[in-house]
């Protein structure tokens, strides 16, 4: 199995509420049941205000390497990502367990 962890940080000036970054949020939140290679699949926001902290999180697994590329891959994720692009950045981390 791989996870696939990634760490979302709003850019400077956006706020949650925006319906912009509502609706990236909502785009995140239904890849779990649209993408039939994600074996867990969970997201959501920071609750805790620390200077280092980021702002929205998504925990999720795979089988494997190939899965993980289907998953990058899916139109449905292309289309999410595409939404934060436009207002956020991010970092990555996949590992096997």
């Amino acid at each position: 199995m791989i996870r696939h962890l990634v760490l979302f940080r709003l850019n400077d000036g956006v706020r949650r509420e925006e319906p912009r970054v509502r609706a990236g949020a909502e785009a995140f939140r239904a890849l779990g049941g649209e993408i039939e290679e994600l074996r867990f699949w969970e997201c959501a926001w920071n609750i805790t205000e620390r200077p280092i902290a980021y702002d929205f999180a998504i925990n999720s697994a795979v089988e494997d390497a190939e899965a993980l590329r289907r998953y990058l891959e899916h139109p449905a994720h292309q289309a999410a990502a595409a939404l934060w692009r436009e207002f956020a950045t991010w970092v990555i981390a996949d590992y096997e367990f």
